[in-house]
């Protein structure tokens, strides 16, 4: 049998626990990929959220801190402040970052904090059932608003890449998407940029990444990923949103 992953030694042998379709599991896999690429896996800290990857602990082989749910950035930016030769990296979905830490990103993203964000973007609260996010589009259905998001009731989707690039601190911000092939690649890339970034001590890094979430939306994952594609990077277009050269 063929393979279809090279092996990468920043991933542990235990299986991921997400939904079919889910693509936590591609983002996991892109983190590892290039980190171990760099060469810097014994150098290496992790932070977890609060959310459905809660238990990304158990899936990179690094050193991984888990954080009260919205708190990475300010947990990572204390391991790095403390341990400033090591890669430091938090990895957040849209509920953690977006609503209870929004004040945590901004203002680490404010200092110019010389970590690296991953945001899982599925524009819903996954673990908690399906609830309206941040980042829940306009007429996008869920538990809290069944007849979909009003933005009278309800406000508009946040654009956390467009917001954040407003700031003087941010080095690097980029917003890509895991709906396919070749935008998994640019993903990949976009990570490399943001990680050698931190290693060259530029500031503050974060990488958007668009992400389907069949179970909660209550799709296929076929249709989940059409949904990203065609719904979602309408809202929140992918591309560089800030760039410090």
């Amino acid at each position: 049998m063929a393979t279809v992953f090279k092996k990468t030694d920043m991933l542990t042998e235990v299986p991921f626990h997400y939904c079919p379709g889910c693509t936590h599991g591609i983002a996991h896999r892109l983190v590892a990929e290039v980190l171990d690429e760099m060469g810097c896996q014994n150098n290496v800290v992790g932070v977890a959220p609060v959310g459905c990857a809660v238990f990304a602990y158990n899936y990179f082989n690094c050193d991984m801190q888990q954080a009260s749910h919205g708190r990475a950035p300010a947990v990572a930016s204390a391991i790095k402040r403390v341990a400033p030769q090591n890669i430091v990296f938090a990895y957040q979905g849209d509920g953690d970052l977006a609503s209870i830490g929004m004040a945590e990103i901004v203002h680490s993203a404010s200092r110019g904090d010389n970590i690296t964000v991953v945001f899982i973007n599925n524009a819903i609260y996954g673990m908690t059932g399906g609830q309206m996010a941040p980042t829940t589009l306009i007429g996008q259905t869920s538990t809290t608003c069944p007849g979909g998001r009003c933005a009278a009731q309800n406000g508009n989707p946040i654009r956390v890449c467009e917001m954040l690039a407003t700031l003087d601190g941010p080095a690097y911000i980029e917003r890509v998407s895991l709906a396919d092939v070749p935008s998994i690649r640019k993903a990949k890339k976009a990570l490399q940029k943001a990680f050698n970034c931190q290693k060259e001590g530029k500031g503050f890094t974060l990488i958007e990444m668009l992400s389907s979430c069949p179970t909660n939306w209550k799709m296929t994952p076929e249709q989940a990923l059409d949904y990203t594609k065609n719904e979602m990077q309408q809202i929140f277009p992918l591309g560089v949103f800030k760039e410090v050269k």
